[in-house]
């Protein structure tokens, strides 16, 4: 992809054998990007100028601490004492927490510098990348975005490394590169969000009462994948958000219907609820986030195939193959 073309529309010319990543153009009512056979709505990057990665780089650590774990916000200014705090602990748990903090530090000092850098742009003031001040910029991005993998998502399931990231590929990345680095991490998250909605349904298609979540399930999958590719900007935001949540809140008030009452089942019925639940809730991380989750879908699916098999989401436990017959 490249943005050397004001108008990526004109130039994309869509072939029906093969159809490249890159390719622009209405879907749907919505002006979209092809990537690895996902149509995403597209918008035009922003001018690669520094305000502009300001702008960008916040609005990053904005989403970065709202979807990791409590308490590592450190700011900048107490980078020193953060990292002395964390070179003195010797315990592994406690250690890994204060370098999540560390990383916070690090990450709050670099968009510090970065913003009074912009601020002496803004007076006429030169910055280039050789400068002392973008040097530390970069050394601190850097630092943080290592530190950043012992960073847990809020759920505690695992780290989101990538998510992490983002903010100094937005520093050393041009602006169009980074726009065409998100696209694939949209594309990635859409396939993910597919994979955990199809198995959801192979599952609850087998299962008593279950049958009216089907419809939901394609609901929420739709509804997600819309809520991931719109930008908070978009005024379109104000039909896509109250779909996705609608979606979700359809799927957490459900109760299955016309169950009988042996409760030799009764354990199989409840953790189809809770596998329901988690699913839901993986999918809503998955969003949130916008990049892959691997080990959380990994999990996830894990516990569908425990279900499956056993009738319930404990390995040491099993409900009798006489409870599955009619």
């Amino acid at each position: 992809m490249s943005s050397s073309t004001s108008n990526p529309i004109e130039r994309q010319v869509e072939s029906p054998q093969t159809l490249e990543n890159g390719v622009v153009r209405e879907c749907d009512g919505k002006i979209c990007i092809h990537i690895d056979g996902y149509w995403i709505r597209y918008y035009a990057p922003p001018a690669n100028t520094m305000a502009e990665k300001k702008a960008l780089i916040f609005s990053l650590r904005r989403r970065v601490f709202h979807h990791t774990e409590q308490g590592i916000n450190s700011p900048g200014w107490r980078l020193e004492i953060a990292r002395k705090y964390y070179q003195e602990e010797t315990d592994p748990a406690r250690k890994r927490v204060k370098a999540a903090m560390l990383a916070g530090s690090l990450f709050n000092r670099a968009t510090d510098i970065f913003s009074s850098v912009v601020e002496l742009e803004d007076k006429g003031i030169s910055v280039d990348d050789t400068n002392p001040l973008m040097q530390q910029c970069e050394a601190c991005f850097v630092e943080a975005l290592e530190l950043g993998k012992q960073v847990k998502h809020f759920s505690g399931e695992e780290g989101v490394d990538e998510l992490w990231g983002e903010p100094f590929k937005a520093f050393s990345y041009p602006m169009d590169r980074f726009f065409e680095s998100r696209y694939i991490k949209l594309a990635q998250t859409f396939a993910a969000i597919d994979k955990i909605v199809d198995r959801m349904v192979s599952v609850f298609v087998d299962v008593d009462g279950f049958d009216g979540v089907l419809p939901m399930l394609e609901e929420l999958r739709e509804a997600s994948k819309t809520e991931v590719e719109t930008m908070r900007r978009d005024e379109v935001i104000y039909e896509v958000w109250p779909r996705y949540v609608a979606a979700k809140e359809a799927i957490a008030s459900f109760k299955p219907c016309g169950l009988s009452s042996q409760e030799d089942r009764i354990r199989y019925w409840e953790d189809g609820m809770r596998l329901l639940h988690m699913g839901k809730d993986v999918i809503s991380y998955l969003s949130g986030v916008r990049v892959p989750m691997p080990l959380t879908t990994k999990n996830y699916m894990a516990n569908c195939d425990r279900y499956q098999q056993n009738g319930s989401l404990d390995s040491e436990f099993s409900i009798p193959d006489h409870c599955f017959k009619s």
